[in-house]
């Protein structure tokens, strides 16, 4: 019997070229998209109207199902709606309420596609689960995907590591370039889909997304430094660490950078550049996929370069960093490399070791 999968389709070019791969390597494959969009009578407010456009809509799937005819596989479509707004949404709302800068597309990966869908797969009696992402796999081993513009292992740090076997990612050893190539070539309907840059739930405004689910109310901008109020924001937990902008200070003379969020009180911190670089970090909800050297490469945000860093202990999980990082947010990833081999991952919980000695204070926030 030849190999089953279970292909991750999403109506976009990358996931359509993985199916493709897999047909013409001989496995027996299945697509599925996940229906993560409600009804547009389900909508909360008014603000998520523009939302579900770029993907994960009736349309993207529209091109799911058309490649899945191309290419003479079977198709289903999934209904996910309530674990995503169970474990996504959910906790991507409770994470700013609480002052913290999620990252749901890690669990996304980790609870739906790599969870949910997963087991899905076993039901149907299948071998294994593909995606599109640009990552390899060698062994239990993951590694960076090979276009380092396009590589999406930091978002997959928290695949659960009995997973790996049952994984496969058949454009990690691809440029995008050479994936538009493959697509043209097979004739696929999404060889020329423009790439999606959004949260799939949000449209577009963050800020108006979260204060109608939230409720924010205005309250004081504080200096971290000094203990001035200097200005008021619209609500503390639209505000992440490291911002400058929107912070309607501009009559200042001083550039000031979001240092610290204290949803409790209502209350932003704001310092100057030096205030918003950590020697350290500590992280919680830690997942590794290998054992952690005494030594690691960390990224504390997608586009962020990793920097090397000490591992000081692992309960609680505590780096320092080689050199200081600027905005290190709670609620972000902070990603554990070894080279190219993805070590594993965690929730940043605070920043430590502040430049400015604020740690006492943002502790407190």
């Amino acid at each position: 019997m030849k190999p089953s999968v279970l292909v991750a389709l999403s109506g976009g070019v990358d996931s359509s070229v993985s199916a493709l791969l897999l047909k013409e390597a001989g496995y027996q494959v299945v697509g599925a998209m996940m229906r993560f969009w409600p009804d547009w009578k389900e909508f909360h407010t008014e603000v998520e109207e523009g939302a579900w456009e770029s993907c994960c809509t009736p349309d993207a799937a529209y091109e799911a199902r058309r490649v899945a005819e191309m290419l003479d596989i079977p198709f289903y479509l999934l209904d996910y709606r309530e674990v995503f707004e169970e474990r996504i949404i959910g906790p991507f709302l409770q994470g700013y309420a609480e002052g913290k800068t999620p990252n749901p597309c890690v669990f996304c990966n980790t609870d739906v596609k790599f969870g949910a869908l997963l087991k899905h797969a076993k039901r149907l009696g299948l071998d294994y689960v593909a995606t599109g992402h640009y990552v390899r796999r060698e062994g239990e081993a993951l590694l960076r995907g090979l276009d380092p513009e396009k590589d999406q292992s930091y978002f997959l740090w928290g695949t659960p590591k009995e997973a790996l076997p049952h994984l496969l990612f058949p454009v990690g050893h691809l440029t995008k370039k050479e994936v538009r190539a493959l697509a043209e070539r097979a004739g696929l309907p999404t060889a020329r889909k423009p790439e999606s840059q959004n949260l799939c739930f949000v449209a577009g405004d963050l800020k108006g997304f979260l204060q109608e689910r939230l409720k924010t109310r205005p309250g004081p901008i504080v200096d971290a430094l000094t203990g001035e109020v200097v200005g008021e924001h619209l609500g503390a937990s639209l505000y992440t660490i490291g911002q400058r902008k929107g912070l309607g200070l501009f009559k200042s003379h001083l550039e000031r950078y979001v240092v610290g969020v204290d949803p409790k009180a209502n209350v932003v911190y704001v310092g100057p550049r030096e205030a918003a670089l950590w020697e350290g970090l500590e992280a919680h909800g830690v997942n590794l996929l290998a054992e952690l050297p005494e030594a690691v490469e960390v990224q504390v945000r997608y586009r962020t370069p990793p920097v090397r860093a000490k591992v000081e202990s692992l309960a609680p999980l505590r780096l320092r960093f080689e050199k200081p990082l600027f905005a290190v947010a709670p609620g972000q990833s902070a990603v554990f490399y070894q080279g190219e081999r993805l070590l594993g991952g965690g929730v940043i919980r605070r920043g430590v070791y502040n430049l400015a000695g604020l740690d006492l204070l943002l502790t407190k926030a």
